[in-house]
């Protein structure tokens, strides 16, 4: 199995915030690998890392067998990273088609028929092909959450890295978005998931890492991550011995 994504020593800080410390992690391709720790612990920052959208204070990047420390945003999106973002982002004013266009023409760089046969496919994999033709900023909640991962798979990615989609869903809408992800695993997209909704995230990962203050703390199997004694300290704030 080859490495698809390594962060080597990778670290960033803001003044006397520390929010990446020495990360050094790889990612197997095809995998889906879980990311959690306490609000402020630097998991988003690690996204703004990976996906050049920040630059860091040293260490590197390695992408696809490159090291794309140097490379900006715009062009680790077309080498195939792309990002979902806590807070869905749609243009509001634009049709759900017309979203997954943008995306498909500005990121994946293509063009007329290509392009809407991709959008077209994708809005079917993300439930939202009845939808198509409605304005983004009409969508519910869930709508909004699909049209994130719909406009991040318009841009073909061999990444896909997903900040907290879960959060704010009920059970049956957080279970409905758990079997699309797992669908878009089951294609082939290697994924990096960071999220609260702990049972989402280990219904889906097969490997799981703890990040706090921008240090990873711990990583393995998800139930035994998160049976470890710093994990429960840490991130669940449970006393050990309690």
């Amino acid at each position: 199995m080859t490495t698809i994504l390594r962060l080597e020593k990778l670290s960033k800080a803001y003044g006397a915030v520390t929010v990446a410390d020495d990360l050094d992690y790889g990612l197997v391709r095809g995998e889906a690998l879980g990311v959690i720790g306490p609000n402020g612990a630097g998991k988003t920052s690690m996204f703004n890392l990976i996906t050049g959208t920040v630059a860091p204070d040293s260490g590197s990047v390695h992408f696809d067998g490159r090291n794309i420390t140097g490379q900006g945003a715009a062009a680790r999106s077309r080498m195939g990273i792309a990002r979902s973002f806590q807070v869905p982002q749609p243009f509001s004013g634009l049709t759900v088609f017309e979203n997954a266009m943008v995306a498909a023409t500005q990121a994946a760089g293509l063009s007329g028929g290509k392009a809407e046969q991709l959008c077209l496919k994708v809005l079917d994999q993300t439930e939202l092909l009845p939808r198509a033709n409605q304005f983004a900023g009409s969508l519910t909640l869930l709508d909004r959450k699909r049209l994130e991962l719909t406009r991040a798979l318009c841009a073909r990615p061999k990444l896909l890295l997903l900040d907290e989609i879960a959060g704010g869903l009920t059970e049956g809408e957080c279970a409905a978005l758990v079997a699309t992800i797992r669908n878009i695993h089951a294609s082939g997209v290697s994924i990096i998931w960071i999220e609260h909704v702990v049972h989402a995230l280990l219904a889906v990962v097969g490997r799981l890492i703890v990040i706090d203050f921008g240090r990873k703390i711990a990583e393995g199997a998800p139930r035994d991550v998160m049976e470890s004694r710093e994990v429960r300290e840490i991130y669940l704030g449970i006393e050990a011995d309690a």
